[in-house]
């Protein structure tokens, strides 16, 4: 194999050792550094002569420390990469190499083609650096080249002369090959595979005390506390030195403790190794520790569940799997076998065919007697998605707050004031014959005086505060610094399902479709008799048995309650294998005869076949069933009442569709649509297993709608008044009907009864016309001309929406997004109603409010709202799991009551934070002066006075400031996010004026007397 020599390297383009990585959440820039010895030599040699202090400025800044002691080199030959973020925060990592086998590369059994894990590059370990490409075989020993950043392993590939995530080497990888991966891996190519990716572990690093007070002395504070208290000391301050101390050191044992107990907290949280059951290319299975796992693995998965330690595509059978962990959903979601299509695997795409990382299988089922349940590795560590939101969490995005950023330029500002006071002082001393060693002493005093040491932590105690009396409402917070940010939220966007309505929703009726047209509602349903529409309603689910305890979507459960009809899950049973002639998922049982209605009785027990389980992209789920006789294979599908349409014979589909579906969706009902299909007699119970979604799921007849309640929760239509009196925009986002959702938005109080909803609907381009967008009012009005209503209506976002709301689905906001940029930020400013939306189109929107500079929270169950929740400055979710890492707060209070807790709370420690800061500001600018006036008069304050000023005066107030608890009522006035600020800036400086100026004449008056 080639290598690049340095000398060889010539002409190279601008971009030259640098190269770009763009992906689904950041992109980055990583830059190759190469080390030179002579500048190592360098190095070593200043950091003597400078007693360390080099040594700490690398430490704080380690670019600096690369650009000293490296050159710019290419990637392929760097011993340091260094790495530029989309934030623009730069890191350096250092580039490892490990020996691997020479046989790696050689075509393996299980690669075919041109598999890209066959074409990683091998770096060359050499004696001496050769200046040729050319190398002799024997000199070269397998190597591969790589750097660790953020958890993630980053692999040198030649082909692609870059280094890429481990997750890329599989980034061609089929749903067939995966298939095709079901007979296992070998011992040896699980070994050699193992070490290219790794252990499969997320770790959380746990570091000693000692790590931890070490790293934490070398803090820039805490190096200026240790300068401080060394002056004092010089100064004979002893008292007030050893004051200082003790404080610094029960502050460092607190943050040290809490630091500590925080990474333990998550280490146990993620922490995950076990035994599990692999097949290997032999057909035996064997134990293998869950950290030897790589991609490829096939993993067996027992009856009774199991906790996934990676992501796995499921191959064969059905698992019901509790994913709260991830999502906060406590509801199980059914997975089904990965279909074996020649079309690229993306664990999103394909999420209800993936067992994901750190959640549970409560059960699982075989499709036949002599096959267990098989999963295929596709993921490890890091890279699974629990790895992706854990490194979330070790490595946070830069909140770029304002408070922050104007704080550090205050203490500048504090610095300089410093500067001057210094420059007089000297002048001052100097006159008075002072010695220099004291006017030295006497100018660090300053330095000390006017940069409170105690400022960072004071500023954060109104955080601490804040976060424990959340806990005590049951909210948890992972990120505390976004408690603040919370204190500036404009906009809050709601799920609808679960969130603002109940979850379990009642079952109100169904409307078969006969003859072209809709019947009457029929609301018990056990007066439908024997025909499709009962079965449909009967098996069309996702329900299992739990410890005789039926489990699935609330939805489903109260349709199965209407029928009357049972689950029954023995599907070991002999007795019903035999009725049935082959294996079956589950059975629904008919009432009793004693306890259904007069008129034709159901005997018939139905056994469910196959699952085709719900997607939030498809809009719908269907199910294969067969009666216990030699009736053919039935269809039943349930869904969006559009989608369910758009897949049956239109001659099947009544003509008034349409009108009845508004009728009822515009009163706030949740509306889906049922279909059936009758497969060929002919079909085997083998080759229902092997049928397609897509085929499965089309020419379908129309059964009808089934119609239920979607009911608000008592505790929604308060908050969302009290949001709006408090000048908040609040916003649904819902992946339910565009009228129902208009309906609840009506009854909750988002939209008023007397305004205005505009439909915006967008086509996306034909090859014979562009994309277009039109505007729809939702009920003719005849004083509404939607675009001259629209250009007379104030631009003006914080105004209160009194005139008129925007409501669009997801396809439409998909064609705006793409299609119509500056269109869709006028659209933003006004939407209000998001329905049919996908859960990347969650994360779009909110994404996208926030670049209009909103600060924007959101509130969901979890499930389809993950993206948005980590997307959004405040992220709530509804979730009975308290170590949820779907969002950065989890409450377990079920509504959204939660919402304006958590604003208060913010607020308060925003108010608290700019209270402290200015308390603090103030006292070191007044305590400043007054040393400046006794530096006049060659003196100075006494050990215990500054003991007092400082501890008394400073510390405990501003302690017992941050102590101050929330407003019992949302305002409308927000508080400032900036100390930039008239108000802020002008009560400050004000009152420090004032201070100075009582002192300066206090001065003068007495100095005149003497």
């Amino acid at each position: 194999m080639d290598a690049d020599s340095s000398k060889l390297l010539k002409s190279q383009p601008s971009g030259y050792g640098a190269v770009r990585h763009s992906g689904t959440v950041v992109s980055m820039e990583v830059t190759g550094y190469k080390q030179v010895r002579w500048r190592v030599i360098l190095c070593h040699i200043l950091t003597v002569l400078t007693v360390g202090i080099l040594w700490l400025v690398f430490y704080w800044k380690p670019v600096l420390e690369v650009l000293f002691k490296c050159n710019p080199c290419h990637l392929c030959q760097s011993d340091w990469v260094v790495i530029k973020d989309s934030f623009n925060q730069r890191f350096v990592e250092r580039v490892r190499t490990e020996e691997i086998e020479d046989d790696w590369f050689a075509p393996a059994a299980e690669s075919s083609g041109d598999d890209m894990r066959t074409t990683l590059a091998i770096g060359v370990l050499e004696d001496d650096w050769k200046d040729t490409l050319q190398l002799q075989k024997q000199e070269e020993k397998s190597v591969i080249r790589y750097y660790t950043f953020e958890g993630l392993r980053y692999i040198w590939i030649e082909k692609k002369r870059s280094f890429c995530k481990l997750s890329d080497l599989d980034e061609s990888l089929t749903c067939e090959d995966i298939h095709k991966q079901q007979k296992g891996l070998s011992g040896h190519n699980q070994i050699r595979k193992r070490q290219v990716y790794g252990r499969n572990v997320i770790e959380v690093h746990v570091k000693s005390y000692f790590t931890l007070l070490v790293q934490e002395v070398l803090n820039p504070f805490y190096i200026f506390q240790i300068f401080s208290i060394i002056l004092w000391v010089t100064e004979e301050y002893y008292y007030y030195a050893v004051c200082i101390l003790f404080i610094s050191v029960i502050s460092i044992g607190i943050s040290l403790y809490q630091t500590r107990k925080q990474s333990v907290t998550l280490r146990n949280m993620v922490k995950l190794t076990l035994n599990v059951q692999v097949r290997r290319d032999t057909g035996e299975v064997e134990m293998v520790n869950s950290q030897h796992l790589v991609p490829g693995d096939c993993i067996v998965i027992a009856e009774d569940g199991i906790q996934v330690p990676c992501d796995a595509a499921l191959l064969t059978g059905e698992c019901m799997v509790n994913e709260s962990m991830l999502t906060g959903e406590s509801v199980p979601v059914m997975k089904t076998p990965l279909p074996d299509q020649d079309v690229n695997y993306s664990s999103e795409e394909h999420k209800r065919h993936t067992l994901f990382c750190g959640t549970q299988v409560v059960q699982s089922k075989s499709y036949s007697e002599d096959q267990p349940v098989l999963a295929v590795v596709v993921r490890t560590g890091f890279c699974t998605s629990k790895g992706e939101l854990i490194s979330s969490i070790l490595y946070p995005k830069p909140l770029g707050f304002k408070f922050y950023k104007d704080a550090m330029k205050f203490i500048i500002f504090l610095g300089v004031l410093a500067l001057i006071g210094d420059i007089y002082s000297i002048v001052i001393l100097e006159k008075q014959k002072v010695s220099v060693g004291r006017v030295v002493t006497r100018i660090l005093d300053l330095i000390t005086i006017i940069i409170p040491p105690a400022l960072p932590a004071a500023m954060t105690v109104g955080t601490i505060y804040a976060q424990d009396r959340l806990k005590k409402y049951g909210i948890f917070c992972i990120s505390p610094p976004r408690i603040n940010i919370c204190g500036k939220l404009k906009l809050i966007c709601f799920d609808k399902t679960g969130t603002l309505t109940e979850e379990g929703l009642d079952y109100w009726g169904v409307a078969m479709a006969t003859d072209k047209n809709f019947d009457p509602i029929i609301h018990d349903t056990q007066h439908l008799g024997s025909n499709r529409m009962l079965h449909a309603l009967a098996t069309c689910h996702s329900v299992t048995l739990l410890n005789n305890q039926p489990i699935g979507d609330p939805l489903d459960l109260k349709m199965i309650e209407s029928t009357g009809w049972t689950l029954n899950d023995e599907i070991t049973n002999v007795d019903i294998t035999s009725k049935f002639g082959m294996k079956v998922l589950a059975v629904m049982k008919p009432p009793l005869l004693e306890e259904q209605p007069y008129g034709s009785k159901q005997e018939t027990i139905l056994g469910i076949i196959r699952h085709f389980p719900f997607a939030s992209t498809l809009q719908r789920m269907s199910v294969i069933t067969k009666k216990p006789d030699d009736s053919p294979f039935e269809v039943y599908l349930k869904g969006a009442p559009e989608m369910v349409a758009s897949l049956c014979l239109k001659e099947t589909v009544p003509a008034d569709f349409l009108e009845v579906l508004r009728y009822y969706a515009k009163d706030g009902y949740r509306i889906l649509g049922l279909a059936h299909k009758t497969l060929n007699q002919d079909i085997t119970f083998e080759a229902v297993h092997m049928l397609e979604r897509n085929s499965v799921e089309s020419e379908l007849t129309f059964l009808g709608f089934l119609i239920m309640k979607n009911i608000l929760k008592p505790e929604t239509k308060p908050v969302i008044d009290n949001l709006i009196r408090a000048n908040f925009r609040t916003v649904m986002v819902t992946g339910d009907n565009m009228l129902t959702a208009l309906n609840v938005a009506r009854n909750c109080g988002m939209v008023g009864l007397t305004d205005k909803v505009i439909f915006a609907n967008a086509s996306p381009p034909l090859a014979d016309k562009p994309a277009c967008v039109k505007f729809l009012p939702s009920e003719p009005a005849p004083d509404l001309n939607g675009t001259e209503q629209l250009q007379q209506q104030p631009e003006n976002h914080s105004l209160e929406q009194s005139y008129y709301h925007f409501a669009l689905n997801g396809k439409s906001f998909a064609v705006i997004y793409d299609h119509f940029p500056d269109l869709l930020e006028k659209i933003l400013l006004r939407g209000t109603v998001y329905a049919r939306m996908a859960p990347n189109q969650k994360t779009q929107l909110v994404e996208s409010l926030q670049k209009l500079e909103y600060t924007v929270g959101m509130c969901g169950d979890g499930a389809n709202d993950c993206g948005a929740l980590k997307a959004a400055d405040a992220g709530i979710s509804l979730s009975d799991s308290e170590a949820s890492v779907a969002s950065p707060f989890t409450s377990k209070i079920d509504n959204i009551e939660c919402v304006p807790m958590v604003i208060r709370e913010g607020r308060a420690s925003l108010i608290t934070s700019f209270g402290v800061f200015k308390y603090m500001a103030m006292y070191s600018m007044i305590q400043f002066v007054s040393v400046l006036i006794l530096y006049t008069i060659n003196s100075n304050l006494g050990d215990w006075q500054y003991l007092y000023f400082d501890l008394v005066i400073t510390t405990t107030v501003a302690i017992l400031m941050g102590r101050t608890g929330p407003a019992k009522a949302l305002v409308a006035q927000r508080p400032v996010g900036s100390l930039i600020n008239i108000t802020i800036l002008g009560s400050l400086l004000l009152q420090t004026v004032l201070v100075i100026l009582i002192q300066v004449l206090t001065y003068t008056v007495t100095s005149t007397q003497s």
